[in-house]
């Protein structure tokens, strides 16, 4: 536990510096290439629960400090030891005993004494300590306040519950490649390597429990994929048909993409600006033994890659917040602030501005982000149509939504998928 709670510390303070999670755990694999399996799960899942619960465990730690602790590294420590104490099933008395270790070693190595007396005197008073830290918003939801402020605007019934999904472990979900295979077919696979799942729909399975992709049946051989179920939305509203013409603009990963390609055969341009992320997209083609032109370039400057040919779909997957994937990545709760979200939506406008012409007669855009602030959503589905009269927004079909509902196109995150806006646009 030693090693594990020292990288662990290590990382979240790195996040809370202002680094990506995914971009702090890499850094740690690559500078600590012998850890086993095991050590790696341990260090991600109590990086993500640190963060996933840091508003109230931050509201804890401010009862049991005298001062604010500057030191960086050793505040981490502390807040995923408490983390560690509050939620996790490990015997408290190692994790405290690791961490006073681990403190001996960390910046001028002072800690040592703050805390073994400050995790000793939550465990004797953890109950109280939990509720006054519950007694603030920002401790009970853990969540910044900005955001929750946010949310009770926008979602005056539902904010809640979108609150508390956040805070909850994703789903894993797979999708159905029907060159392959059926829902039906791949459930009984799942069955005989005895792993527990559901159907969620013709095309999408429910695991009871992530597993690695190492144990699901024929994945290296393109039959299922994993993606979230409100993310498969996005082919199945594009209205594809053998023979068309597509642009998947910010294609990257290129989950989206594949899914086009196992939807109808059309011809493909997978778009993004970062050459590392398109070769995902690449590697998930080959995966599922799919073509595709592959470009790097801007969304929003189609002149330095575009040729001149339009497009009768383009899917405009435009970068956001984020915030509808808050589960799957707990960082992104204390990275944002408030004015990111003008930003965004200022960088969206221009990127369906500059796309809009690449859109045949009679053809289709279909907008997707992943977030759930209006601002970047409604908001901006809206202003797009009105600088563009030519635009006819389409009523989205409920046989493409999980479970046949969104709220004009907003998909908010329940136990069955994230959160997710469309909306569809065709060229009159």
């Amino acid at each position: 536990m030693f090693i594990t709670q020292k990288l662990a510390g290590q990382t979240v303070a790195h996040v809370l510096a202002g680094q990506n999670l995914t971009e702090a755990l890499n850094a740690v694999w690559r500078s600590n290439p012998n850890l086993e399996s095991g050590q790696r799960g341990a260090i991600q899942d109590i990086c993500y629960g640190t963060l996933r619960q840091l508003g109230l465990i931050e509201g804890i730690l401010k009862q049991l400090l005298r001062s604010p602790l500057h030191e960086a590294e050793l505040k981490a420590l502390l807040l995923i030891a408490v983390y560690q104490l509050q939620f996790t099933r490990a015997a408290s008395h190692t994790i405290v005993d690791h961490a006073v270790k681990v403190a001996a070693q960390t910046g001028s190595g002072f800690g040592k004494g703050l805390v073994n007396g400050v995790l000793r005197s939550f465990l004797r008073g953890k109950d109280e300590l939990v509720r006054r830290a519950q007694a603030n918003e920002v401790g009970l939801y853990s969540h910044p306040a900005w955001w929750i402020k946010t949310m009770k605007s926008a979602y005056p019934t539902e904010w809640e519950a979108i609150l508390n999904a956040n805070n909850q472990h994703p789903p894993m979900t797979l999708r159905v490649n029907p060159a392959h295979t059926t829902v039906n077919d791949y459930l009984a696979l799942l069955t005989a390597a005895n792993i527990e799942a559901i159907a969620l729909d013709d095309s999408a399975i429910s695991l009871k429990r992530p597993v690695s992709v190492d144990f699901l049946p024929h994945f290296f051989a393109g039959w299922v994929s994993v993606q979230d179920w409100g993310a498969q939305v996005a082919a199945k509203l594009l209205d594809l048909h053998d023979g068309q013409t597509v642009l998947d603009a910010c294609a990257a990963p290129g989950g989206k993409t594949c899914h086009i390609l196992e939807t109808a055969n059309v011809t493909l341009t997978a778009l993004d600006n970062d050459a590392t992320r398109l070769q995902r997209v690449k590697d998930n083609l080959n995966r599922i033994n799919k073509t595709a032109t592959l470009l790097q370039g801007d969304a929003s400057a189609p002149d330095t890659w575009y040729d001149g040919q339009q497009f009768d779909r383009i899917l405009a997957d435009v970068p956001c917040s984020a915030t509808g994937v808050t589960r799957r990545h707990p960082d992104i709760k204390w990275l944002r602030r408030n004015d990111d979200l003008a930003k965004f939506a200022r960088q969206q406008a221009k990127i369906l501005d500059a796309l809009w012409p690449l859109v045949a007669p009679n053809g289709k855009l279909l907008y997707a982000t992943c977030s759930v602030f209006p601002i970047e959503n409604a908001a901006s589905a809206e202003a797009f149509a009105l600088r563009h009269p030519d635009a006819k927004r389409l009523e989205l079909p409920a046989s493409a939504l999980p479970n046949g509902q969104s709220l004009d196109g907003q998909l908010l995150p329940t136990a069955e998928h994230d959160g997710f806006y469309y909306a569809l646009f065709s060229k009159s």
